[in-house]
């Protein structure tokens, strides 16, 4: 790569040389399965995550080749930067400008990453430069929902039956005599004294010699006794 065509940033920080070669590996997230009877087919997902690589040299005396935004800087502040991008545990951009000579733009690389790792080697032939190799790895952002759930604290109104008074007499304190009346039946004459139809086995009980083996066969005159409660 010429220096003059490349510009490489990483967050603010320009390098001073461009790196003479960039490795981008766009991962791939696609699933291969068999079926049965149609052989192999390919799950298209999602890409995975992009991988970045290359390697930049960091000057120790100034070139005329080399660029750099605020004068010279030595390679002491360059590898310092990336220690901070590694430790600072925060994404930041790393961009590729792309110009022709000519000075015209042909296309750019704008990419939020993390530092993965970077290695650097020294070598005698390589004078008192350094070579670092970088590994970047695509960010994306992301985060957590917030559900609100609301509840409904009011305590629920407590309903208050009414009290139900009785629409018939009280039983009798003391066993009475009734003389029944034409549509009489012991359902009725029970409810009347005792508040309770259901009763009606106790008046017949008390007057089977009267009333025969038919609880329901009654006449008007017949004299009853009404036993106490």
């Amino acid at each position: 790569m010429s220096q003059s065509g490349y510009d490489f940033y990483l967050g603010k920080c320009l390098l001073p040389i461009a790196p003479p070669k960039l490795i981008v590996k766009i991962n791939n997230a696609n699933e291969t399965v068999t079926l049965v009877n149609e052989g192999e087919i390919n799950i298209l997902k999602k890409a995975e995550l992009t991988d970045i690589e290359f390697e930049c040299r960091i000057p120790q005396e100034m070139y005329p080749f080399a660029i750099y935004k605020s004068g010279f800087r030595s390679a002491d502040y360059f590898l310092d930067y990336f220690e901070s991008l590694k430790t600072g545990a925060r994404p930041f951009q790393f961009i590729v400008c792309r110009r022709r000579p000519t000075g015209k733009r042909l296309f750019d690389t704008n990419i939020k990453v993390s530092m993965e790792d970077y290695r650097i080697e020294e070598d005698a032939e390589n004078g008192f430069d350094v070579l670092v190799k970088i590994k970047l790895k695509q960010w994306r952002d992301y985060g957590t929902k917030t559900v609100n759930i609301s509840f409904n604290m009011q305590k629920p109104k407590a309903s208050i039956e009414p009290k139900r008074e009785a629409t018939s007499s009280p039983a009798p304190a003391a066993a009475q005599t009734y003389t029944v009346v034409k549509g009489d039946c012991l359902w009725n004459i029970a409810k009347k004294f005792y508040g309770n139809g259901g009763k009606y086995t106790v008046i017949y009980n008390a007057n089977k010699s009267v009333i025969g083996g038919n609880p329901n066969r009654i006449y008007p005159g017949q004299v009853l006794t009404i036993p106490a409660a």
